[in-house]
């Protein structure tokens, strides 16, 4: 099918979610291009593969700086803008880890529990603009290079080994999903397959059972972690 978008229908920004200084003139680049800003999508950040007594907090001031408020720092600029204009969707992908906690994972999961908590809350600071929309995006495992590209325990080192992805969600399947939460405005979307949405569930539900539950998996995966085998999270 042949795209009807022109040249001047789209605007490729160079942006560092960790530059919070540049964060206010690329939101004045895309206004002056475009003129207004309908949708923000933030999906910015990398995970974490490291138990937290091995971690340095370096890593942990990383994680914060790039996930959580480089998120929220943009968000800011946009949102001055659909304030404006009474009108507008901020849509962040956040991650069932936003929702249940996991080894290996306490900086990611921390950040993404930040973000939960922060739009959940900006979102009651905005009940005099009923068409600013909120929506937070929660995906499992999805197949997507955030493996290679995680956090250690220090900001030095990478991941030796990524692991297999083929039996994660397909990464088309997850866009196409958060699409439609978005165009029907759903608050907060779990995108995930089984058995992790199971998880999400129970941790929603039945917390003492995802305790009993996590407990069992956390201890085979930092075994399986020590062994130098990479085990299935977002």
């Amino acid at each position: 099918e042949i795209s009807s978008l022109s040249e001047n229908d789209i605007l490729v920004l160079r942006l560092d979610l960790t530059d919070r200084s540049s964060h206010e003139a690329a939101t004045n680049s895309v206004l002056k291009h475009f003129g207004k800003i309908d949708v923000l999508v933030n999906n910015g950040g990398r995970s974490q593969r490291s138990l937290f007594v091995d971690t340095n907090l370096d890593v942990y001031n990383a994680i914060i700086e790039l996930n959580y408020l480089g998120t929220i720092s943009l968000t800011k600029y946009v949102l001055n803008h659909m304030i404006q204009r009474k009108k507008g969707k901020i849509v962040t992908v956040s991650s069932v880890m936003g929702i249940m906690g996991a080894p290996l994972a306490t900086g990611y999961c921390a950040s993404k529990h930040a973000l939960q908590g922060f739009f959940n809350s900006l979102r009651t600071e905005l009940t005099d603009y009923p068409e600013i929309s909120i929506i937070q995006i929660c995906p499992g495992p999805v197949q997507s290079q955030i493996i290679q590209n995680v956090f250690t325990e220090n900001l030095a080192k990478s991941i030796e080994n990524s692991g297999d992805q083929s039996h994660k969600m397909p990464t088309d399947r997850c866009a196409r999903l958060t699409l439609v939460s978005v165009a029907n405005d759903v608050k907060e979307a779990w995108i995930s397959d089984h058995p992790y949405l199971a998880v999400c569930y129970l941790w929603q539900y039945a917390p003492t059972w995802a305790w009993w539950l996590m407990n069992r998996m956390g201890k085979r995966r930092i075994q399986n972690f020590k062994s130098g085998i990479v085990s299935v999270q977002r």
